[in-house]
C-alpha cells in the first residue's frame, strides 16, 4: 500500500524503475494529501504539484516525438521545438486534471524487479477505492543511455495508452490542419483554469 509519508526529491531512486515511480507517487499524493485547503482555495496548486514533482521524471520530449510518430519527419525545427515546448506544460495540466480526482485511494504497486541490462520497463500498479472499481494503471519507462537515470514516459489506464490516445487524437488534425492547430489546442487547454472534480471537494469537506 502507498505509505502517506512525505518524500524528498533527493530520496527519488532514479537507478530503479520501480523504486522511483513508486517514490514519485509516494511523494505527490502526500502533498496532494496534506495540502488539500490550499488546493480548494486555489486549484492551481496542483499544477504546481504536478511540475515539481511528476515532471523531473518525465521524459516530455521523448514523449512528445512518440505522439507526433512519423509525422516529426515532416514538421519543421522550429515548429517541432514549439511542439515539445507546449507539450511540456499541456503535460502538466492533463496530470493537474486528472489529479483533481484524488480521493485519498490506495495505491498498491507491484514488487520492485531487478532489471538487469534492460532499458524499457513497465510499472504495474491497482488503485484501490472502496467506493469504486479497481482501476489497473501501468507506467511506461525508459532508460536515458547518456545519464542512466529512469524517466516515464506514459500512462496506460485500464489498457488504454495516454501517448497512443493522444497520438489518435492529434494525427487527422496535423494531417488536416497542421501543427499549429494542434499547438493552438494544446495551448488552449493549459490556458484553461484547473477545476476540482465533485470527489474531490466532498472529501474535502467531510
Amino acid at each position: 500500500m502507498m505509505a502517506a509519508s512525505s518524500v524528498s526529491a533527493q530520496q527519488v531512486n532514479e537507478e530503479n524503475p520501480y523504486e522511483m515511480i513508486k517514490d514519485v507517487a509516494n511523494r505527490t499524493f502526500s502533498r496532494i494529501k496534506d495540502n488539500q485547503a490550499t488546493i480548494k482555495n486555489n486549484p492551481e496548486e496542483l499544477r504546481a504539484i504536478m511540475k515539481e514533482e511528476l515532471l523531473p521524471h518525465t521524459d516530455y520530449k521523448f514523449a512528445a516525438f512518440k505522439v507526433l510518430g512519423k509525422n516529426a519527419a515532416s514538421i519543421e525545427r522550429d515548429k517541432l521545438a514549439e511542439f515539445v515546448k507546449v507539450f511540456r506544460e499541456y503535460l502538466i495540466t492533463t496530470y493537474a486534471v486528472a489529479m483533481s480526482y484524488y480521493d485519498n485511494q490506495d495505491v498498491v504497486f507491484e514488487p520492485a524487479q531487478d532489471v538487469g541490462d534492460s532499458t524499457y520497463v513497465v510499472v504495474r500498479a491497482i488503485i484501490k477505492d472502496p467506493n469504486r472499481p479497481e482501476i489497473k494503471v501501468a507506467f511506461k519507462v525508459r532508460k536515458n543511455s547518456k545519464t542512466n537515470e529512469w524517466k516515464a514516459f506514459d500512462m496506460v489506464a485500464e489498457g488504454i495508452s495516454m501517448l497512443d490516445s493522444k497520438r489518435s487524437e492529434f494525427e487527422s488534425i496535423i494531417r488536416q490542419q497542421g501543427i499549429e492547430k494542434v499547438i493552438t489546442l494544446m495551448q488552449e487547454k493549459i490556458d484553461n483554469p484547473v477545476e476540482l472534480k465533485e470527489e474531490f471537494d466532498e472529501k474535502d469537506n467531510a
